[in-house]
């Protein structure tokens, strides 16, 4: 038995008092979290195991406590062994958005998502969390230059490529600065999003940040595991802009440069993300994600037909990377 399950069961045993209990994988993560189902006479529990030189638990117990005071549908935490990274959660049940989403509820589900965002940027104190600043913002765009285009790829970049991608980087910084900031989720999308009552559950929330207003309605929309049309992803960002301005999260002069800020906000998101994808192959030996990448980085390249500041990023993904892949 692999010794961090054996801690795990002694825990559930010895600390939390259960017995007679059955214990089976619920779901990895890309993290080295992992997360088994407990189940026990008619109730059953999620235990999450954070092995704790790799994870540390304590923001995902302090940003759980704040997302449910302000009324948003995050798992209990029953029982904790911070020293230890186990945590004892309610159990959402296993229909994540992704499995479900289609054309038919897409609407629906999308409206109740898009509902408790603004539930999250209007009532969780942005103040609280830690600053999503330039530096995070350029550290994340690097790992596409790093670990997708040098490492996985090994492209040889010219000076000029280079030169390119700092400018562009440096543009997306700029854009998601001066929006106005709220309290982020940072992992807003169909994998951390379960149907549930009331809907959505939100999982995996501990990376939250103080960030641009616009990061997790992208996520959201422009997901690196589900694509929608163009038309329907703007019309859905218009129906939460509403919102947004309802509730005083947004202005209503901001409808003006609403749809930049999000364009670019999700070229930058997407930037990341496939350097995230291509390190967790490289450095982790996790190569489910890789199949994400060329979806990710084709809205890159469809956004740069009416965003002209990026098509010199959509021609070296176009040109060196996506063929590549």
């Amino acid at each position: 038995m692999p010794e961090r399950i054996k801690k795990l069961e002694q825990w559930l045993t010895h600390q939390v008092g259960f017995s007679h209990f059955s214990l089976e994988p619920a779901s990895g993560d890309a993290s080295f979290r992992r997360y088994f189902r407990i189940s026990l006479n008619d109730k059953s529990f999620i235990a999450m195991d954070a092995p704790p030189e790799k994870e540390d638990c304590h923001p995902f117990v302090a940003i759980a406590q704040q997302l449910r005071v302000a009324g948003l549908n995050v798992p209990s935490i029953h029982h904790q062994d911070l020293k230890q990274g186990f945590l004892l959660l309610d159990d959402f049940g296993s229909i994540l958005y992704l499995d479900i989403l289609n054309s038919d509820n897409a609407d629906q589900l999308y409206s109740d998502a898009m509902h408790s965002l603004v539930q999250l940027q209007s009532n969780v104190s942005a103040e609280t969390l830690p600053l999503y600043n330039r530096a995070l913002l350029m550290q994340e765009m690097e790992l596409f230059r790093e670990w997708l285009l040098q490492k996985h790829l090994r492209l040889s970049l010219t000076d000029s490529d280079h030169i390119q991608l700092t400018q562009i980087f440096e543009l997306l910084a700029d854009n998601a600065l001066e929006q106005p900031q709220v309290a982020v989720h940072r992992d807003y999308h169909s994998r951390n999003l379960m149907q549930t009552e009331p809907n959505p559950g939100i999982l995996d929330f501990q990376d939250a940040v103080n960030g641009p207003v616009t990061y997790d309605l992208v996520s959201l929309l422009r997901d690196c595991y589900i694509q929608w049309p163009t038309d329907q992803v703007e019309l859905w960002a218009m129906a939460y802009f509403k919102q947004a301005v309802k509730s005083g999260v947004l202005l209503s002069k901001h409808e003006k440069q609403f749809l930049q800020w999000f364009d670019l906000m999700g070229v930058q998101r997407h930037l990341k993300a496939a350097g995230i994808f291509a390190r967790l192959n490289q450095r982790d030996g996790k190569s489910g994600y890789l199949k994400d990448i060329p979806r990710t980085l084709g809205y890159i390249v469809e956004v740069a037909f009416h965003r002209p500041q990026l098509k010199g990023l959509a021609k070296l993904i176009a040109d060196k990377v996506l063929p590549g892949l």
